[in-house]
């Protein structure tokens, strides 16, 4: 076990090829700025790490995952061009795990609010537990989600419930985020971390040239056409093709055997 990029609040553990990001931030791991600025260097840190192949981000406690935004530091912004700035360097920070170019799983111990769920959204996959409730409160204090609420929501369920849910505020179960396909798994409170890590372990155990191709494709896919989509998956294809671990796996296929990917 190795324990790397650890900060006052960010604290990263790396084992067997699988980094797991807690938010450590009493009592509701909310996105303060300087919460933010960690974070960052936190995914640049893992980023750059080749040993490390797919990210698993949390919260500390069993409160909450995120809660959202600091309050406080919402209730303190000077004006609209600052507040402006802060939303657009929040939302730089959490595309970022969008972006990273490796697996982020989203294990949702606790409630997800607002920032913590713009932040949830932007991983590629979720995992939360059967008590969270989720939401996009920020229309209940006057204000509208600065960190890509507007924009990933109805992209993940559909503009006609994204819509009511950013409008009214309201909070909906784990069971129904999961029925509208915010989540992929929901279980029990204390098999939350267990079933990310078997989900984490599962995808580094394939070839990550061919996983990293894939985030590429799906995420860059999403943004235009099917034509354009379609293009890119075929260059991707190309690519991967002529890899080893291409070779290897379809060597392995057909020779019955597990394949021993080198991720090159």
């Amino acid at each position: 076990m190795n324990t790397t990029a650890s900060g006052q609040v960010i604290k990263v553990v790396i084992e067997d090829r699988v980094a797991v990001l807690t938010i450590d931030r009493p009592p509701v791991n909310a996105l303060s700025r300087h919460t933010m600025e960690e974070l960052n260097q936190a995914l640049d840190t893992l980023k750059a790490d080749a040993a490390v192949k797919v990210v698993i981000i949390t919260g500390g406690g069993s409160f909450a995952f995120v809660a959202g935004a600091d309050i406080k530091e919402i209730s303190e912004l000077g004006g609209g061009k600052e507040a402006a700035e802060v939303a657009a360097r929040g939302q730089t920070v959490i595309t970022k795990i969008q972006r990273l170019g490796k697996p982020v799983i989203a294990a949702i111990n606790g409630v997800c609010l607002g920032g913590g769920n713009e932040l949830a959204m932007a991983c590629h996959l979720r995992v939360a537990g059967d008590r969270v409730r989720f939401g996009q409160p920020e229309i209940t204090l006057g204000i509208v989600p600065g960190f890509g609420g507007t924009q990933r929501l109805p992209r993940l369920i559909g503009k006609t419930k994204a819509m009511e849910l950013l409008l009214t505020g309201d909070l909906i179960t784990a069971q129904e985020a999961h029925r509208l396909g915010l989540l992929n798994y929901v279980v029990p409170q204390d098999q939350v971390m267990k079933t990310a890590k078997d989900l984490a372990r599962k995808i580094a155990s394939k070839g990550q040239v061919a996983v990293a191709l894939t985030l590429e494709v799906t995420e860059q896919g999403l943004e235009r056409s099917l034509d354009e989509g379609l293009a890119l998956e075929a260059k991707a294809f190309g690519r991967v093709a002529d890899t080893e671990d291409a070779k290897e796996g379809v060597g392995a296929f057909l020779q019955k055997r597990q394949p021993q990917f080198k991720d090159r």
